[in-house]
């Protein structure tokens, strides 16, 4: 694999963080329901993990860009357990409503286990960190736009957990955006 073909694939990787924040936000716009503080946690961990492919378009690709999002999906596989063990006991309802049987942090923790695993056998192709491109070239659309897509995401999301929190600590079980209802 040279640089170039891993770049293409950081850019599918960064549509696929696109996706996921996309969905969790859309799930809270139209279910109309606000994330638990863990919920937010594990949505800021996607964004975190977005930062080693978006290094990777930027500079090139380099171990350590893998290695910052290697840590990442391990901290975010880790939270998301702490929230799936949280309501693991029989009768347990779990937190929010259910996509195809699973709640929400049941595919974060899915979704960070198989990004430890991919950021694993990207590392195996030594062939991307042999060639540089040329300074100053810039990478193809495709790449650009998938950077642009994850930070207007991440942005949108910082603002809707300023609405939901204010300024101060989330709700445990959040019902209305608390900055909304200051202002009211």
């Amino acid at each position: 694999m040279n640089d170039t073909q891993a770049v293409t694939l950081n850019a599918l990787a960064l549509y696929g963080l696109a996706l996921l924040l996309a969905a969790a936000f859309a799930a809270q716009l139209v279910l109309h329901e606000l994330p638990c503080p863990l919920c937010l946690l594990q949505r800021i961990l996607f964004a975190l993990l977005a930062i080693g492919p978006i290094l990777n378009i930027r500079f090139g690709p380099r171990p350590s860009h893998y290695a910052m999002s290697l840590l990442t999906a391990v901290l975010g596989a880790t939270v998301s357990s702490r929230q799936v063990l949280l309501h693991i006991l029989p009768g347990d309802a779990g937190y929010g409503s259910a996509l195809r049987g699973y709640h929400y942090y049941t595919w974060a923790l899915i979704a960070f286990i198989a990004a430890i695993v991919l950021l694993a056998a990207m590392l195996l192709f030594d062939g991307q960190f042999n060639h540089r491109a040329a300074p100053g070239a810039s990478p193809g659309k495709f790449a650009q736009g998938a950077v642009w897509l994850v930070v207007v995401l991440t942005a949108l999301n910082v603002l809707s957990t300023l609405l939901e929190c204010g300024f101060g600590a989330c709700a445990d079980n959040p019902v209305v955006y608390e900055l909304l209802k200051r202002a009211a």
